[in-house]
């Protein structure tokens, strides 16, 4: 077994602390998640830091094969590797400090994620029976996020209301996304972008707002974004409801 360690240079006086990380997560972290995929728990670091670490489940055979012979690369490092190009188009992700993973005879085994942990105390979830005094005054800022987001050709493949956290802070919304090894880097047309509306939670009305607001931003017909959003909406979550019970008061 191999293990090979990336740091980002603002963080090599943790290296120590960073190669232990892998064997002291589950006995010294707070657990933050755990599923079928990955564990997720924060530590602190020697310095005072708050980190979150994620550890990625071994990948199957086949996924194995296409990250260990360069066809796609992982999950991790994608992660690790993002967030500097969010920074220089200046959306908001929290900052990567380190990734590791172990190889057996060239094939990707564990790998983990370190990142500084973002301050944001809210996620998304939180809207999902809101009332509109507590959605109407998110609706602009969060279409605004997201219009300088797509205009900066930054797709997040996986909106989903635990990837957006957000806190209000003298008055002004602010926003960072995690989870961003799904990502697409290239021009963000009418229907990529309202589809990213599709998976939130909250009330029909607070989507719709969101999305006209959107398609005024960036010049788009706001009746035609609606009509595709809304379809796209309506698809995600017909088929979510086959699988799971509804986390919310869903209106189609």
């Amino acid at each position: 077994m191999s293990r090979n360690i990336s740091i980002q240079p603002h963080y090599r006086h943790l290296a120590d602390f960073i190669a232990s990380v892998p064997d002291t997560m589950e006995r010294d972290g707070q657990y933050i998640y755990g599923g079928r995929r990955n564990l997720i728990v924060s530590m602190t670091a020697p310095d005072g830091i708050v980190l979150n670490v994620k550890r990625y489940k071994i990948p199957s055979l086949p996924a194995d094969i296409v990250y260990s012979i360069g066809i796609r690369t992982p999950k991790g490092q994608r992660a690790y590797e993002y967030p500097q190009i969010l920074a220089q188009k200046g959306v908001e992700t929290p900052q990567a400090v380190a990734y590791i993973e172990d190889r057996r005879c060239g094939l990707l085994r564990r790998s983990w994620l370190i990142t500084e942990q973002c301050p944001y105390a809210h996620r998304m979830y939180e809207l999902g029976d809101a009332t509109p005094d507590e959605y109407e005054p998110m609706v602009k800022p969060l279409a605004r996020f997201c219009a300088h987001m797509h205009e900066s050709e930054v797709l997040h493949l996986d909106f989903s209301p635990g990837n957006i956290l957000w806190e209000r802070i003298e008055g002004e919304y602010h926003f960072s996304i995690v989870d961003i090894n799904r990502m697409h880097f290239g021009p963000v047309g009418m229907v990529q972008g309202v589809n990213s509306f599709s998976r939130l939670w909250g009330p029909k009305r607070f989507i719709v707002l969101l999305c006209r607001e959107y398609a005024y931003l960036r010049g788009f017909d706001a009746d035609e974004a609606e009509k595709t959003m809304l379809s796209l909406r309506a698809r995600f979550w017909h088929h979510y409801q086959k699988k799971r019970e509804m986390e919310f008061h869903l209106e189609l």
